[in-house]
């Protein structure tokens, strides 16, 4: 099932990246941001309390809010810079670059949480380099 949700995660980050596009023309790139962040915590908040998830928050721990904090900064700062990036460059260059994100997070991913390192992913994240290194040099 793990699949079908990453599937599924792609198509919206493509058409989140379609409508970014289309909506930060002629706009603040940062107000643009804020405007996505406030539907992004309705929408959120909404599934949150319709499926009683809530609930859950007295069982957090300090470790969790920490992390979650930190990665919510992240995805801000993500979100500042490719709001920015798409709004003065083309989307099919950008995209691919922002992408690298998925290389980095192998690295990481064997690093911190010992992930394997197996041949397909080292052929992957290197074809996905390639990529990126062919967009930068020749587009």
């Amino acid at each position: 099932m793990w699949k079908v949700y990453a599937v599924l995660s792609a198509v919206f980050a493509s058409l989140t990246a379609i409508f970014c596009k289309m909506g930060v023309k002629g706009i603040n790139a940062n107000l643009a941001t804020g405007i996505r962040t406030v539907v992004i915590l309705i929408l959120i908040w909404g599934i949150v309390f319709a499926t009683h998830s809530a609930e859950q928050m007295r069982e957090l721990t300090y470790k969790n809010y920490l992390f979650l904090i930190i990665s919510g900064i992240a995805t801000g700062l993500s979100w500042l810079f490719y709001f920015k990036a798409i709004q003065i460059g083309d989307l099919s260059k950008i995209a691919p670059i922002d992408k690298l994100s998925l290389v980095l997070t192998m690295i990481l991913s064997f690093i911190i949480f010992k992930e394997a390192v197996t041949l397909p992913l080292i052929i992957g994240a290197s074809l996905i380099v390639s990529g990126v290194i062919v967009l930068l040099c020749f587009a």
